[in-house]
């Protein structure tokens, strides 16, 4: 795996809970570019705990991601055999001990896909919970 992954940017947020005195729980969308794959941009959804742990860093976010990528420029079609199955494009903490959202890249050569898969592992014990999202690489001109 490299030890480079993208960095979202927020694109918008809804609650989900109202909470009084501390931060709403809420569903985050977020952005982010494909760092080995110019053209390719993928949107992630995921719950945000709120009340008070939320509010001092200490809840632990659900599992729960939803993944779309989409071609959104030109691909170098030179590079995508130089790929590894499974590299991390993004990575982001989810509770404050050990609990982490990953989103991996996978190249599906014989129909000439990138396939992103979505999820959440735990030192101990992870989650079955996924998302996938596939992009037929097109030529662009």
């Amino acid at each position: 795996m490299f030890a480079f992954s993208a960095v979202a940017e927020e694109i918008g947020e809804v609650s989900t809970t109202f909470n009084l005195l501390s931060p709403n729980s809420k569903i985050v969308i977020e952005a982010f570019d494909d760092p080995d794959v110019a053209g390719i941009s993928c949107h992630v959804s995921k719950a945000q705990t709120g009340g008070l742990k939320g509010a001092v860093g200490l809840a632990e976010d659900p599992s729960e991601a939803s993944i779309a990528c989409r071609q959104v420029g030109s691909i170098d079609l030179t590079k995508l055999g130089n790929l590894k199955n499974g590299d991390t494009v993004f990575k982001e903490s989810r509770s404050l001990l050990l609990k982490k959202l990953q989103v991996v890249r996978f190249y599906d050569k014989k129909r000439n896909v990138l396939v992103y898969l979505a999820y959440s592992d735990k030192l101990i014990d992870g989650s079955p919970k996924n998302s996938i999202s596939s992009v037929p690489v097109m030529r662009w001109n």
